[in-house]
């Protein structure tokens, strides 16, 4: 493996990391060769996997119109997902987004896919 494809795993390690501080959260593979997250076995975030680009689709009922619009290369997620407000980016090669954008990304995902309960123990995200 190359250096910036390990450079691209740890950022998914991270992202995946960040997303599993949430409460009750956990992995979910629904299929081989996915490693989403989840809470209560509901998926808040599906991530790349290991060895490809950083990809990310997550549930963003508040900014993912303006998601579409900033990033030329998201898209509404296939499946009927983006009917209910989700949301797919996927970067070239050896791209990364910035950390605190997908961080926000997750954030707003686990909340709108979250029992109320869960999300309410959550604190506001940084800016």
């Amino acid at each position: 493996m190359n250096a910036v494809q390990e450079k691209v795993d740890a950022f998914l390690r991270d992202v995946r990391n960040f997303g599993l501080t949430y409460p009750e959260t956990h992995v979910k593979s629904p299929w081989p060769g996915h490693n989403d997250l989840a809470v209560r076995d509901k998926t808040f975030a599906y991530l790349s996997v290991e060895g490809q680009p950083f990809s990310i689709s997550c549930k963003l009922p508040f900014t993912g119109e303006a998601v579409k619009r900033e990033f030329p290369r998201a898209v509404p997620t296939a499946y009927g997902l983006g009917k209910s407000g989700w949301v797919s980016v996927d970067w070239l090669p050896g791209e990364l987004p910035d950390i605190a954008l997908i961080r926000n990304w997750i954030d707003e995902s686990y909340r709108a896919q979250a029992p109320k309960k869960l999300a309410r123990l959550v604190a506001p995200p940084e800016a």
